[in-house]
């Protein structure tokens, strides 16, 4: 048996096996289905994901300014203040520490800056209006002295998201600062 070519077809004939192929409207509904079932499951982790993250740079940030200021302290051979601040160079006289962070050398110990000079850092906080920061009652400030220290009660700055801790920075009786992660089923 010899080998012989297959007939051509003529124009505009279907051959069954080139049929086009596409989706249809049961697979296309089945595929949305299964895509909106995998974003209502990924959507309530994410928003976690992301209160979980703005919470944990507020606490950073708060942490690497004491640092700043204790560094500063020893270097400096000067006593160091934190405290919050409205931002107009002063010291607030609450325990909201919401709006700005301020430090400033302190050589007189009266707890506010004396001139502009004086203001190492005064820093915004970053701002969501879920998250509220306050501290302990006792302690509205902290101090450095020259050594380092940071004599005083232990304060803890909590950072709330919608009224429940969310974390917290304890700054210790030496200086050191430490960050502690909340479940956010305390309430603030």
């Amino acid at each position: 048996m010899a080998w012989m070519p297959s007939p051509s077809r003529a124009p505009g004939s279907t051959c069954p096996h080139n049929r086009v192929r596409g989706v249809t409207l049961i697979e296309l509904s089945v595929a949305l289905a299964v895509l909106a079932l995998i974003t209502a499951i990924a959507i309530p982790s994410l928003q976690n994901f992301r209160v979980r993250q703005q919470v944990n740079a507020t606490m950073n940030l708060l942490v690497s300014h004491f640092a700043s200021a204790r560094m500063t302290a020893i270097s400096h051979g000067v006593p160091v203040v934190v405290c919050p601040s409205e931002g107009a160079g002063t010291c607030r006289h609450d325990t909201d520490w919401g709006g700005h962070w301020l430090s400033f050398r302190d050589p007189d110990g009266n707890r506010q800056p004396d001139e502009d000079i004086d203001i190492y850092r005064n820093d915004t906080v970053p701002s969501d209006p879920r998250i509220r920061i306050v501290s302990t009652q006792g302690r509205r400030h902290v101090r450095y002295q020259s050594s380092g220290m940071s004599y005083g009660t232990n304060l803890t700055i909590r950072i709330c998201y919608d009224d429940h801790v969310a974390g917290s920075v304890v700054l210790n009786s030496t200086g050191r600062a430490r960050t502690v992660q909340g479940n956010l089923s305390t309430p603030c």
